[in-house]
C-alpha cells in the first residue's frame, strides 16, 4: 500500500512539474510564434520605398542580408512603440528610417533590443538637464543639448534631424541610431559598461582584453595629438566608446579594419557580421 501510495505521489508530482513547466513555457513559445507570423508577412511598398530613399547603406547588402534587415524592421516596428516628443507626428517615414537603421546591429545577432520598450522621437536637438555635484558639495545644473540617448529602463531618444543626417551619408563613421541602439544592446544585462553579451569564458575575455587595450591606446593617442579615425568622444568611456566604434563598424568598415584590426575583430564577432564582405 505505501509503494502504491509512493508512486501515486510521484506521479502527482511528475505531473505538476510537467504542466508548471509548460505553462511557464507557453509566453514564449507564444511570443516566438507571433514573431514567426510577423516576419513572413510581405514587406510594405511604401517601407521598402522609404527605405530605399532614406537609408542608402541598406542598399549595399547582399540579397540574404537584405531580407533579414527587413525582417528585423518589421518584427521591430511590431514590438516597440514610437512616440512623437515636442509636437511631432510619428509617421511610417520616421519610424521606418529610425528601425531600418537600428536593424543593422542586429543582422547577424538575431533576436531582438530584449530591454527596450519605447523610442521618443523629437524634431529637433533635445535638451536634457544635468545635476553635478562639485567641491564642497555644490550642485551645478547644467543643460546638454543632445542629438540622441539611451537610458537602462527602455527608452531611446532621438533627434529626427540627427537621424536624416545620420542616414543620409552612409559612409561618414557617425549614424546616431547605430549609437543608441548601441548602446540598448550594452544596456541588455545592466548599466552601459562598453561589454555587450558577446559570450562566455573565453570569448568575453577576449573581448576585455582586446577592448580594454584599444580603450587605453585610443587615450594614448589622443595624448600625442595622433590622428585616428575614431574621434576622442569614444575615450569618454568604454561604454561610448563601444558605441563610436559600432558607427564605424558599420559605416566605414574597410578603414576601420585596416587601421585597428584587432578591434574590428572583436566587432565581427560581437555583431556576427562582416560589413567589409558586403
Amino acid at each position: 500500500m505505501m509503494a502504491v501510495d509512493a508512486l501515486a505521489v510521484l506521479g502527482a508530482v511528475v505531473a505538476f512539474v510537467v504542466l508548471g513547466g509548460a505553462a511557464l513555457a507557453a509566453p514564449t513559445l507564444a511570443r516566438m510564434w507571433r514573431r514567426r507570423r510577423i516576419a513572413n508577412r510581405p514587406f510594405p511598398a511604401a517601407w521598402r520605398d522609404i527605405v530605399r530613399r532614406r537609408v542608402p547603406l541598406a542598399a549595399e547588402l547582399p540579397a540574404a542580408q537584405h531580407l533579414r534587415l527587413k525582417r528585423h524592421i518589421q518584427l521591430l516596428l511590431a514590438d516597440v512603440p514610437f512616440i512623437g516628443c515636442a509636437g511631432l507626428e510619428v509617421t511610417d517615414e520616421i519610424r521606418v528610417t529610425i528601425a531600418a537603421q537600428a536593424a543593422f546591429l542586429l543582422l547577424g545577432r538575431g533576436g531582438s533590443f530584449s530591454n527596450l520598450r519605447e523610442v521618443l522621437v523629437y524634431p529637433g536637438h533635445f535638451v536634457v538637464p544635468r545635476s553635478q555635484t562639485g567641491a564642497g558639495g555644490v550642485v551645478h545644473q547644467t543643460r546638454d543639448v543632445l542629438a540622441g540617448e539611451s537610458w537602462q529602463r527602455g527608452q531611446v531618444i532621438l533627434a529626427w534631424d540627427a537621424v536624416l543626417d545620420g542616414a543620409g551619408d552612409p559612409h561618414d563613421g557617425a549614424n546616431v541610431v547605430m549609437h543608441e541602439f548601441a548602446h540598448q544592446l550594452d544596456q541588455d544585462t545592466g548599466a552601459a559598461n562598453g561589454a555587450p553579451y558577446v559570450g562566455r569564458g573565453a570569448q568575453q575575455r577576449d573581448w576585455a582584453r582586446v577592448m580594454n587595450r584599444e580603450f587605453g591606446a585610443l587615450h594614448a593617442r589622443l595624448a600625442r595629438a595622433e590622428p585616428s579615425l575614431i574621434g576622442p568622444y569614444a575615450a569618454t568611456s568604454p561604454a561610448e566608446f563601444f558605441a563610436v566604434t559600432t558607427e564605424l563598424f558599420f559605416e566605414t568598415p574597410e578603414a576601420l579594419a585596416n587601421e585597428r584590426p584587432e578591434l574590428y575583430e572583436q566587432l565581427e564577432r560581437c555583431y556576427r557580421s562582416d560589413p567589409a564582405s558586403w
